[in-house]
């Protein structure tokens, strides 16, 4: 969860930019409804997973969840314990070997990764060896749908959409059929979607639940 701006690269770990705590404008639309997520579905312990500067853990702290936040970026995670020195935070992506983390998570939570990794499928083997038996992968990427695509389409701007000239950017566009299928794929079954921020299938992002059964 964070503004990407270097290339998702397994060989070379990705630096991104933190330079404060705050809730990231990219993303800040999503705390309430993930929040509330984690709520209805019992969660106790949570991780972030792309937690970037620590600013999601340390609401889902506040809102009485255990939770642990680990992200590839070097600056990211130093900026999180320094604003959130009681949590913990790792320097881990999907790429790495989860073992340090354990295997005692109720719930994953990865909000706007997805759409930036090359090989997206490591991201659902990353969560299935930290959940527990039946744990839950809270999943958001930025929508698209046929009605979301007409209007950006007719609206010319498709270009800066989609544009691929912006370094470390989303090199993944995913729809609720897609995002369903990698998730199915890695043995974790769809309970729930919702949209977030905007108007009904214009929606900004989607949340997918997910729990595991394999």
């Amino acid at each position: 969860m964070c503004d990407r701006v270097a290339a998702d690269d397994p060989t070379n770990p990705a630096s991104y930019h933190f330079a404060t705590a705050e809730k990231p404008h990219t993303a800040h639309y999503l705390y309430d409804p993930v929040i509330a997520i984690c709520r209805r579905l019992g969660a106790r312990r949570v991780l972030d997973l792309g937690c970037g500067n620590g600013a999601f853990p340390g609401a889902l702290s506040e809102a009485g969840f255990d939770v642990v936040g680990c992200d590839p970026s070097e600056e990211g995670v130093a900026v999180a314990k320094e604003k959130f020195p009681r949590l913990d935070f790792h320097r881990l992506g999907v790429y790495d070997n989860p073992s340090i983390l354990g295997r005692d998570f109720d719930a994953v939570v990865s909000m706007e990764v997805v759409e930036h990794l090359h090989s997206p499928r490591m991201l659902p083997r990353f969560v299935a060896r930290v959940l527990r038996p039946d744990g839950q992968l809270i999943l958001t990427t930025p929508y698209h749908g046929y009605l979301k695509n007409l209007v950006i389409a007719a609206s010319g701007k498709w270009d800066g959409h989609h544009s691929p000239l912006w370094d470390g950017g989303h090199v993944k566009f995913w729809s609720r059929a897609t995002l369903t299928m990698l998730l199915s794929e890695e043995g974790f079954s769809v309970r729930e979607f919702e949209g977030a921020g905007r108007i009904p299938f214009l929606w900004k992002s989607m949340i997918l639940t997910a729990q595991l059964t394999r």
